[in-house]
């Protein structure tokens, strides 16, 4: 299976700072580039189970992904996250942890490795690892027993006399940021390494970051960052979240006008913003409004070029749809060009970019671009 796109499912828990090491995990997982994140079940607050005493409790989450690479492979980039967030490994399967990443499915696999297998065994054993499964991937069958999540989940509930696991804080949203509920105005810090390279450019500049106004800087900076490019841990899946809809005889074009965007480039990593039109003609199928404004900042919340940013949005349209035709024009000011370098102010970059009946055909693409103006 290895270089081909295959699905897999992975439990995700902690009860050493759970709220902040469950989040931070799932986001190292969207931000991976051996993984694709597709959906986080809700986050599950979970008894602890094993004889540790007064061993405190879980968040578990199960989360959804596709990956080209293998599942020792796999492994290896899961255990990578948990060493980043201190997970320290003992003899003792129930030991308190700061992160634990488990590959339950991994497609239709059944095979057993030198010291775990797949799928996981837990799956039908722990309601921990069944019921987040069952939330995030309910129709997953279980290629041994044939069961899908649902259904095991379901069963367990009245087998097992484990505790069945609550509603905790919700991860399911491609924007959850590194810590639930995290309180800015706290001495607590929010990304450590991020946090420290910031202060160490203050420090750079001439700057004290410990005077009053700075203090907290190197933490807002990081918040801000996780936001401005939160299109690294946001993946198309999600953003359509199935919001396709077969429309027969929907046969005109559909144009969104002036959808904002703010990005920042690539080579200097200052602002640039503007406003977007994007347009297709359906084949049969139409996608929901909102989704492409949504489209469109899932790939400017990302270090860019507009001409880039213009193609991913019109490649992305295309893939989701298989329309007739889409086109897609941005104009954007750049802060590269207007704070530094030449300084023009009233300098506006536009770009645009069309696919099928939109390249192909003039007329439809006459019709786009009057639309446009």
């Amino acid at each position: 299976m290895i270089g081909q796109k295959v699905r897999a499912v992975v439990l995700a828990g902690s009860n050493i700072d759970r709220d902040r090491c469950l989040p931070e995990a799932v986001r190292l997982m969207r931000r991976s580039k051996d993984m694709t994140v597709e959906g986080v079940s809700a986050c599950f607050d979970t008894t602890a189970i094993g004889d540790t005493p007064n061993a405190p409790d879980y968040y578990n989450a199960a989360v959804v992904i596709s990956t080209t690479v293998g599942p020792e492979e796999l492994r290896d980039a899961l255990r990578s996250i948990e060493d980043v967030l201190g997970r320290t490994r003992t003899e003792d399967p129930n030991e308190p942890r700061t992160i634990d990443l488990d590959i339950v499915f991994y497609s239709d696999l059944v095979k057993d490795f030198d010291t775990w297998s797949i799928p996981d065994s837990g799956v039908e054993l722990h309601k921990h690892v069944a019921v987040p499964v069952a939330d995030v991937a309910p129709d997953w069958v279980h290629p041994v027993s044939g069961k899908t999540a649902t259904q095991i989940a379901a069963e367990m509930s009245v087998t097992s006399d484990e505790a069945t696991p609550s509603r905790g804080p919700d991860l399911s949203l491609p924007y959850v940021t590194r810590s639930v509920g995290f309180d800015i105005d706290s001495d607590d810090v929010y990304a450590p390494r991020l946090e420290e390279l910031i202060r160490s450019q203050l420090l750079e500049i001439g700057e004290d970051p410990e005077r009053e106004g700075l203090r907290r800087t190197p933490l807002r900076v990081a918040k801000a960052l996780d936001f401005l490019t939160s299109g690294y841990t946001t993946s198309l899946e999600e953003v359509v979240n199935d919001a396709i809809f077969d429309a027969e005889g929907a046969e005109e074009m559909v144009v969104v006008r002036d959808v904002e965007f703010y990005s920042m480039c690539e080579h200097h990593m200052l602002p640039f913003f503007g406003k977007a039109t994007v347009a297709y003609l359906p084949k049969g199928k139409i996608i929901g409004l909102s989704k492409i404004a949504r489209i469109v900042d899932v790939y400017a919340r990302r270090l860019q070029v507009q001409e880039r940013l213009t193609n991913q949005v019109a490649d992305a349209l295309a893939d989701v749809l298989d329309p007739h035709g889409v086109g897609v024009v941005m104009e954007g000011k750049h802060l590269c060009m207007m704070m530094r370098g030449v300084q023009k102010q009233e300098s506006n970059m536009v770009t645009s970019s069309m696919r099928g009946t939109f390249r192909s055909d003039a007329r439809t693409r006459s019709e786009f671009l009057s639309l446009v103006n």
